[in-house]
């Protein structure tokens, strides 16, 4: 799914007020619904990204956090967001904008948006923490997902065994009230049925004459190396079961990048700050530092090292996600200084400044060693 602003899925300016966005997402919606474009993926696409943006800017939690942080602020631990293992329902939204859907799919049988044969599963949403060595390196997980499934015992249509659901009485069929208003004909959903057309006298008992139970379902899913924070894996099939025996949809994997005590990352970059001796900076060396496969390598200090230079080992950072080659990572050492010397260390240190010129203990102090 793009991962354009919403914003501009819309069409709208950050400042449209809801009306303004109700209004564009009801002309997205009615161009690129599935029912007017069958079969047409990049219409399926277009549908659910300006579903996915109407769920957001409509709420004003949500659209807040989402003008401050972007995608991020919706997703885990933000306000109005998802916290980590929830799911959400992407399903379309059509009941806002009550049974005009019906006058432009040729007043087939809706409530909000939906017909009353086989439908498509919702979609779900599942937020998943991952190390930065995972994202680094790549790891296959078991998830845990629940969701609704087909009833097995009747098969999805919330009849019991033997009997079958039976035409609404009030509606005829056909899901619909329509009322004469003036000229206008107005249709409304039938209440007795809600829109399915069908009535069940007799439900099944495992589902209640839902159709649909909620069921637990382990699966495995393969986080590919070089992941960001933030990236969404689509698991084609593992939504939820549709109503009236309709097909699942579709499970959305959100990763979300836990902070590392060492490193910091910057795109495919890696950032780690390394302590070194006053002494090692002052006349060279080399020293260990540890890289994200969970390695050492050696890293040469030459002499007269200050605090906070950066050095850069090659190809020790994150690989590029769907390509070839690693970001570099980069060492800034910081010297450290001592705090408590013997006096062995300070002689030492005294002699290494009159060597080098400089009076420590200004005149006062000269004078007082001379008597």
């Amino acid at each position: 799914m793009s991962e354009a602003n919403y914003y501009d899925i819309l069409g709208v300016s950050k400042s449209a007020s809801d009306d303004e966005i109700k209004a564009a997402y009801r002309k997205l919606a009615i161009k690129y619904h599935p029912d007017k474009n069958k079969g047409d993926k990049a219409a399926e696409e277009k549908f659910k990204e300006a579903t996915e943006a109407y769920e957001v800017l409509r709420d004003p939690k949500k659209r807040q956090a989402y003008d401050q942080f972007g995608k991020a602020g919706v997703g885990a631990g933000a306000q109005g967001g998802f916290g980590a293992g929830a799911y959400t329902d992407f399903s379309d939204i059509f009941g806002d904008f009550g049974d005009i859907f019906g006058d432009f799919f040729g007043g087939g049988r809706f409530q909000g948006g939906r017909r009353s044969g086989p439908q498509r599963g919702s979609d779900l949403r599942y937020n998943l923490e991952v190390s930065l060595e995972d994202a680094a390196l790549g790891r296959e997980f078991k998830i845990d997902i629940p969701r609704l499934e087909t009833c097995v015992e009747c098969s999805g249509s919330g009849a019991a065994k033997g009997s079958t659901p039976v035409t609404c009485p009030d509606c005829g069929g056909s899901g619909q009230i329509r009322r004469s208003q003036g000229f206008f004909s107005v249709a409304t959903t039938c209440g007795t049925c809600n829109g399915k057309g069908t009535v069940i006298s007799n439900p099944c008992r495992s589902c209640h004459g839902k159709g649909l139970v909620e069921k637990r379902r382990t699966i495995n899913i393969k986080i590919p190396a070089g992941i960001e924070s933030g990236s969404r894996l689509k698991v084609s099939g593992e939504g939820e079961a549709g109503p009236n025996g309709g097909p699942h949809g579709d499970l959305y994997v959100v990763t979300h990048i836990k902070k590392h005590e060492l490193f910091e990352r910057q795109a495919n970059d890696l950032i780690l700050s390394k302590k070194i001796s006053l002494s090692l900076a002052i006349l060279g060396g080399e020293i260990e530092v540890p890289t994200i496969d969970g390695k050492k390598v050696k890293m040469k200090i030459p002499e007269g090292t200050e605090s906070g230079q950066v050095f850069r080992l090659k190809g020790h950072g994150i690989p590029y996600l769907g390509g070839y080659g690693k970001g570099d990572q980069h060492v800034i050492v910081r010297v450290e200084i001592p705090k408590r010397l013997s006096r062995r260390q300070r002689e030492l240190i005294e002699e290494f400044a009159r060597e080098s010129g400089e009076n420590l203990h200004g005149p006062k102090s000269k004078i007082f060693s001379n008597k």
